[in-house]
C-alpha cells in the first residue's frame, strides 16, 4: 500500500545550445537516475531538448525538425520505463511555433501543453519566436506516427488512483494574475509539474519560491518546478537551475543552485493529504461548478504504484513544535498572546475581578496561572485578585507542593491552602469506600473535591474558575467527567502537552524575574503526574506517572495530529510514526500505544461534548462548538481493525 505517496523528482541537466543529440543524452541520463531512485513523475527545464537560450535559431528549420525527431527518439526510449517524465521543446503547430512540455510515459506522448504567457519584457523576447496558446482550441497534433492531444487544458489522470492528477504550466504562466495552474487545480489536477527557464538575479531566487509555495498552497496541491541550468547561453544571462519541490505551501525539497553538472531532486508527496485538505475546506469546492464548465481532456495512464520505503520526506516527530528555536519562540509569544486577549475578553466581558486556580506544581496549572498574571497585566490588574489554589492530597509530594507555594509568591498572586484529606475521608465513609483500595473511586473522589472546592470559592470571592487541562489530555479522557473536566474558562484546552513545556520554558526564558527561574526550571523537569495515588514510601516522590498508564505523550500527540488534522487511517500513521520514531520506539511499542489511543479517544468523546469555552491557537481543536463535531456513541472498531491488519 503507497498510503497516497508519490514520488516525484525535479532536475536540470546540463545542456548545450541547440546540440539537440548531447541533450537528449542528458536527458535519458537523467531519466534513467530518476527510475533508479523510485521516481515515479519527473519534471524536466523548459525547451530542454533544443535549449532556451538560442534565440533566433528557433526559426531554422534544421533545429525544429530535429527536435521532434529526438521528441520521438525519447517516446521510443520510455518504452517499458514506469516513470512519467516532461520534456521541453519547440513545436510547429498550423501557422506558429510554440513553447511545449511534451508528457513521455511508457512508449507513449500522452499529450503536449503550449505555453500560455509569454514574457516579452526586460531580458525576455519570447513573443519574437513563440505563439501564445491563448491563439488556440484543443486539438490534436501529429508526432510521427501518432496524433497527440495538443492544448493548454490536458490533465494525466491515473487510471487508478485518481487522486494522482498531474497539470503543466510553463515558466512565465506561474508569474501571470490567472496562472492556468489554478483552472488545473480545481478541474481535478493534485500535481502541477513547472518546465522553466527563469534567469538569475539578485533576489530573485526567493521570489521564485515564494511564488511557488503561495500558488501550491492557493491551490492546495503539490508543485515541482524545474528551470534550466548549466548550459544556457550566458551572452547577457546566467541560469542558475533551480529546482523545488512544495505541497500546499510547504517545502519538501530544493536543490543548491549554480551547478556545473546534472542535477536531481525528489521527495515523496502525499496526494490524501491534498485531497483531504480540498474536501475539508468548503472554499474549495465552491469554485467547481463554475469552472468546470471549461472543456477539459482527461489522458489516462496506468503506472504501477510502489510503495516506497522510506518515505523521502521530513516527518516531523512533534508537529506541534516547531523544530527552529527562532520559530518555536514566535510561535510560543503568539500562542501566548492568544491565551492572554482570550481571557482577557472574558474577564472583561463579566466583570469581574477575581479569577481562580487550582495549582499543584505540574506543568499545566503552571501555564494557566502564568497566563492569569500576564493576563492581569494586560489588565492593569493586580496580580493579588488571582487567587491560586493549593489542595495537598493524599498523593502530593513535597516537591510539587513547595513549588507551588514558591511559583504562586514569585508572581505576587493571592495563595490559599486547602487540604481535601479529611473531606475525602468524609466522603469514602459516606458513599462505603474503603480508603485503602486506591481504585478509579479513590482517584476521582479526590480530582471533584478539588473541583467542588474552587467552584464555591468562585461563588464565595465573585469570580472565575479557570481550567487548567490540555488538548492532549482531553484528547485521552484523561480527566475526572465534572472534575478537573470542567471550569468556567479553560485557557489550556487547545495546547498539546509537548508544547505545554515549551510554553512554559519560553515565559522562564522570557517573562519573568531571575527569582521565578529556578522553581520553574524545577517543575519543568517534574514528571507528568496527576498525584491522586500515594507517593512511593521510601522516596517519597512521585509513583504516580501519566505517560506509563496512558502512553507517551509525543506519541499521543503525533497520532491525535494527524487523525485530526488529515484524517490519515491507523495504517498511514503507523507506517509515518514508525518512521518518525525509528530507534526510540519498537513497532510493536507504537502499535500498542496507538491501540490505547483509539480505545480512548472515541470512549471519551462523551467528556468532550460539554467541555468549557477556551480560546483556540492551532488548527487541531476538540471543541465540540467548533471543531469535533463528533457522536459520543462512535465505535472504534473500522479504527482497531485496519490497526490490527498491519
Amino acid at each position: 500500500m503507497n498510503n497516497g505517496f508519490i514520488r516525484v523528482g525535479t532536475g536540470s541537466p546540463a545542456t548545450k545550445v541547440a546540440d539537440v543529440t548531447y541533450n537528449t543524452q542528458q536527458i535519458k541520463h537523467l531519466v534513467d537516475d530518476a527510475q533508479s531512485k523510485g521516481i515515479s513523475v519527473l519534471i524536466l527545464p523548459e525547451l530542454c531538448i533544443t535549449g532556451y537560450t538560442c534565440a533566433d535559431l528557433f526559426f531554422q528549420e534544421a533545429l525544429i525538425t530535429s527536435s521532434m525527431a529526438k521528441l520521438i527518439e525519447l517516446k521510443d526510449y520510455s518504452h517499458n520505463k514506469d516513470i512519467l517524465f516532461v520534456v521541453g521543446l519547440p513545436l510547429r503547430y498550423k501557422h506558429g511555433l510554440y513553447n511545449c512540455a511534451a508528457a513521455v510515459y511508457n512508449g507513449h506522448i500522452l499529450g503536449i501543453v503550449p505555453k500560455t504567457y509569454l514574457p516579452n519584457y526586460n531580458e525576455f523576447y519570447e513573443a519574437r519566436w513563440f505563439a501564445s496558446s491563448e491563439t488556440l482550441l484543443e486539438d490534436t497534433i501529429k508526432v510521427g506516427d501518432d496524433m497527440v492531444p495538443f492544448g493548454t487544458s490536458i490533465l494525466f489522470r491515473h487510471h487508478q488512483m485518481h487522486h494522482l492528477c498531474i497539470g503543466i504550466e510553463i515558466c512565465e504562466d506561474l508569474w501571470s494574475p490567472l496562472p492556468p495552474s489554478t483552472l488545473h487545480a480545481i478541474n481535478g489536477a493534485t500535481l502541477i509539474l513547472n518546465p522553466s527557464a527563469s534567469n538569475d538575479l539578485v533576489g530573485k531566487s526567493s521570489y521564485r519560491k515564494s511564488l511557488v509555495a503561495s500558488q501550491s498552497a492557493k491551490t492546495i496541491t503539490a508543485y515541482a518546478y524545474a528551470s534550466a541550468g548549466f548550459g544556457e547561453s550566458t551572452t547577457d544571462l546566467v541560469y542558475g537551475g533551480q529546482c523545488l519541490i512544495y505541497e500546499n505551501g510547504t517545502k519538501l525539497n530544493e536543490n543548491e543552485r549554480f551547478q556545473l553538472k546534472t542535477t536531481l531532486v525528489y521527495s515523496d508527496v502525499d496526494l490524501e493529504r491534498l485531497m483531504h485538505d480540498r474536501m475539508r475546506m468548503t472554499t474549495y469546492s465552491n469554485h467547481l461548478a463554475a469552472h468546470f464548465q471549461t472543456p477539459y481532456t482527461y489522458v489516462p495512464f496506468d503506472m504501477p504504484l510502489t510503495t516506497q520505503d522510506p518515505i523521502k520526506r521530513f516527518i516531523d516527530p512533534q508537529p506541534f513544535v516547531p523544530s527552529n528555536p527562532r520559530k518555536r519562540s514566535a510561535r510560543c509569544e503568539e500562542i501566548f498572546s492568544i491565551q492572554t486577549l482570550g481571557l482577557a475578553k472574558r474577564i472583561d466581558h463579566i466583570g469581574c475581578e477575581k479569577v481562580i486556580l487550582g495549582i499543584s506544581g505540574g506543568l499545566d496549572s503552571t501555564l494557566a496561572l502564568l497566563v492569569c498574571a500576564m493576563t492581569y497585566d494586560l489588565l492593569g490588574k493586580d496580580r493579588k485578585n488571582i487567587l491560586g489554589v493549593t489542595m495537598p492530597g493524599f498523593g502530593t509530594t513535597d516537591r510539587t507542593y513547595n513549588n507551588a507555594i514558591e511559583l504562586m509568591k514569585h508572581l505576587g498572586v493571592t495563595i490559599r491552602e486547602i487540604s481535601i484529606k479529611d473531606a475525602c475521608m468524609q466522603h469514602f465513609k459516606d458513599i462505603n469506600h474503603d480508603p485503602a483500595v486506591h481504585d478509579i473511586t479513590f482517584e476521582n473522589v479526590q480530582a471533584r473535591e478539588r473541583t467542588q472546592i474552587l467552584m464555591d470559592l468562585s461563588n464565595a470571592e465573585n469570580g472565575i474558575v479557570i481550567g487548567t487541562g490540555d488538548l492532549s489530555e482531553m484528547a485521552l479522557g484523561w480527566a475526572t467527567y465534572n472534575g478537573d473536566h470542567m471550569a468556567m474558562y479553560s485557557v489550556n484546552t487547545t495546547i498539546p502537552k509537548t508544547l505545554v513545556r515549551y510554553l512554559v520554558q519560553w515565559v522562564t526564558d522570557y517573562k519573568v524575574g531571575e527569582n521565578a527561574k529556578g522553581v520553574l526550571m524545577d517543575i519543568l523537569d517534574t514528571p507528568v503526574s496527576p498525584e491522586l495515588l500515594p507517593p512511593d514510601p521510601k522516596t517519597g516522590q512521585i509513583k504516580q506517572k501519566t505517560e506509563e498508564t496512558v502512553g507517551p505523550y509525543e506519541l499521543h500527540d503525533f497520532i491525535l495530529y494527524h487523525v485530526l488534522r488529515f484524517g490519515f487511517s491507523p495504517s498511514k500513521i503507523y507506517r509515518l510514526a514508525v518512521q518518525s520514531f525509528q530507534g526510540k520506539y519498537s513497532d510493536s511499542t507504537i502499535k500498542h500505544w496507538m491501540q490505547v489511543f483509539y480505545k480512548r479517544f472515541f470512549m471519551h468523546q462523551f467528556k468532550r461534548s460539554c467541555f468549557p469555552d477556551g480560546p483556540k491557537v492551532g488548527s487541531i481543536c476538540l471543541s465540540p462548538r467548533g471543531d469535533l463535531r463528533m457522536p459520543s456513541d462512535a465505535v472504534a472498531q473500522v479504527w482497531l481493525d485496519d490497526l490490527n491488519n498491519i
